[in-house]
């Protein structure tokens, strides 16, 4: 039953995808995060489908049978608000949340206007944490 993800890593440029952003806070903040994430994870950003910027890479195989390639951290630029992908889901960083700033949630995203709503330092901790944390979840 193992099925392939819809989005998967290509070859597009991150950086020309951001600089083609229109917002000019919305590409600012973009290039933030890029720097943020690539410390964090030692990895390169990559682009996942057409809109999604990941960094790292990690095979998850799940009871079901699914499974596939995800990304550790990422961010997606989306017209309403700022995607940052937390894979470790958010609700395990409940006390760090209270402390981040204005932002909405999902099971393993944040979404916010633009990073000067948010404490940068918070934000780079709650990524800190959940990427290692799946890094020993799936190793290697």
């Amino acid at each position: 039953m193992a099925s392939e993800n819809k989005t998967q890593p290509t070859s597009m440029s991150v950086e020309a995808f951001l600089n083609s952003l229109a917002d000019e806070t919305r590409r600012k903040d973009c290039f933030t995060l890029l720097a943020l994430m690539h410390d964090i994870t030692g990895e390169p950003a990559v682009m996942w489908g057409d809109a999604q910027v990941g960094f790292g890479k990690y095979h998850y195989r799940y009871a079901s049978g699914r499974e596939g390639d995800s990304f550790l951290a990422g961010f997606s630029p989306r017209k309403q608000n700022l995607t940052i992908y937390v894979v470790a889901y958010v609700e395990r960083y409940e006390s760090l949340l209270s402390q981040l700033g204005r932002c909405k949630t999902a099971k393993s995203c944040l979404y916010i206007n633009k990073l000067a709503d948010i404490d940068l330092n918070v934000l780079r901790e709650i990524l800190k944490q959940s990427v290692e944390y799946m890094r020993q979840l799936y190793p290697g």
